[in-house]
């Protein structure tokens, strides 16, 4: 089974861009951040034709998400539980056994300290969902943009500053708790060490300088983290002609005993 997430920097002018990719990963389910446009204006019927079912929350200019699945699915959230901003940043399906949560958490460098503390707040939700997926037994991946560096080798030198939102000790530690609930980092448990960047800012000539960021993460539940194959941020996405400034993480999965 392959699974991927993509932060796509809107959808919309990017839509031949995520076709191609899709028509050469035939992933079994894409997930997809910022896709920028309300649910009614999202390209479904062109992914439809490309053989993917959707599942959208958008909203107007800003954030939204959208999975993508070559099978049949139930949507079970539209919205993270618990979590009260109205901003389209969660949607969460059922497939092939998994319950596949696709996120765009808070940058949380906007707003001052209470956009930082939207950033928490929405970290702290993510927490309880999964750990009330576990209670349930459930199998699950929460993939998607956590604008989380987890550690200093996930931020090129000189990438960030100190008081950046997504390297504050509060944010790593947030990372934390969540991976101490039992989830796996899918990347680092096969590539525990190294640059794996999924992130090179438009400015300052970021991709050139390859001063990236590692934000676009798949946290895997303990039975789901027995089946993992591989795990590849594919960055020759980011050397395409308009590309976005994320590039596909793609995890593979091993098929059930």
């Amino acid at each position: 089974m392959k699974l991927a997430t993509w932060n796509v920097n809107s959808v919309r002018p990017r839509l031949e861009l995520v076709l191609d990719w899709l028509a050469r990963e035939q992933p079994d389910v894409l997930m997809l951040q910022e896709i920028k446009c309300e649910t009614e204006q999202f390209p479904a019927q062109a992914f439809e034709a490309a053989g993917y079912g959707c599942a959208v929350v958008g909203q107007k200019t800003y954030n939204g998400v959208a999975t993508l699945s070559r099978t049949p699915f139930e949507v079970t959230n539209a919205s993270l539980p618990g979590f009260t901003d109205p901003a389209a940043r969660y949607v969460e399906i059922s497939t092939q056994g998994l319950v596949l949560g696709n996120l765009y958490l808070p940058n949380g460098n906007s707003g001052g300290e209470a956009g930082y503390a939207t950033k928490l707040a929405f970290a702290a939700a993510l927490h309880d969902r999964a750990e009330a997926l576990l209670r349930a037994n459930t199998d699950f991946v929460l993939a998607g943009d956590y604008n989380i560096c987890p550690t200093a080798e996930d931020c090129a030198p000189g990438a960030l500053g100190p008081d950046d939102a997504l390297v504050r000790p509060q944010s790593r530690a947030a990372w934390r708790r969540l991976r101490w609930l039992g989830l796996t980092d899918a990347l680092r448990a096969l590539h525990p060490q190294g640059a794996a960047y999924t992130f090179w800012d438009y400015q300052a000539r970021a991709w050139e300088r390859d001063s990236g960021l590692r934000i676009d993460h798949m946290l895997l539940s303990p039975r789901v983290a027995e089946r993992l194959h591989t795990a590849t941020p594919d960055r020759d996405e980011r050397d395409k002609t308009r590309p976005s400034d994320h590039v596909p993480l793609i995890v593979t999965l091993s098929e059930r005993p």
